[in-house]
């Protein structure tokens, strides 16, 4: 598991979203602005995470080139513009950040997108990858094995609103994590 002080320098070192997403190829940067304008927050998304009382560091190992990172990691994007002040996303290619990549595998691979929520003293919180729960279920249905959908793959809506409350609950767990944390009580009075 990388460490505090490591997580921290990878934050620093990583680009912000729409800088991250120029980096790619044409094709690819298109795909993502697409699919960012799809996504959208619910009402009760956005006044929960506006709601947030810690700030959270969101750092993404990703790769521009990836149709799973295309269907997932613009979700973040709406979350840190739903609290600028309490949310803050990061992303670094994970070819790029090799060193990184190796201290996150997932069943035994470097996989992408691996989201990573850390706190104020960026301390992790949580590391999740590379879909959600319910990605998961729609990839399972539609087919078994090892497959990485082409950026810019059809994506039902339903689908796309799923995924966004499993990150939204996810995001929201590593929040309350943050906001009960013995030490970052003691730190804010409260």
């Amino acid at each position: 598991m990388p460490s505090t002080e490591f997580l921290k320098a990878k934050f620093h070192a990583a680009l912000p979203f729409d800088d991250y997403v120029a980096t790619g190829k044409p094709n690819h940067r298109d795909a993502w602005v697409s699919f960012f304008e799809r996504v959208s927050l619910t009402p009760a998304q956005t006044e929960l995470i506006g709601g947030f009382q810690r700030k959270l560091y969101i750092l993404i190992s990703s790769g521009t080139w990836c149709g799973d990172c295309v269907q997932q990691c613009p979700i973040f994007r709406r979350f840190e513009l739903a609290n600028p002040e309490k949310v803050t996303l990061r992303m670094v290619d994970r070819d790029e950040h090799a060193d990184l990549a190796e201290q996150i595998k997932l069943c035994g691979g470097l996989r992408v997108p691996v989201v990573m929520i850390l706190n104020e003293d960026f301390d992790l919180l949580s590391m999740m990858g590379d879909r959600s729960l319910n990605r998961y279920r729609a990839l399972a249905a539609k087919q078994l094995g090892a497959a990485c959908p082409v950026p810019g793959a059809a994506v039902p809506d339903e689908e796309v609103a799923s995924t966004v409350q499993d990150w939204a609950e996810e995001l929201e767990r590593a929040h309350l994590m943050a906001r009960l944390s013995t030490k970052l009580r003691e730190r804010h009075g409260d």
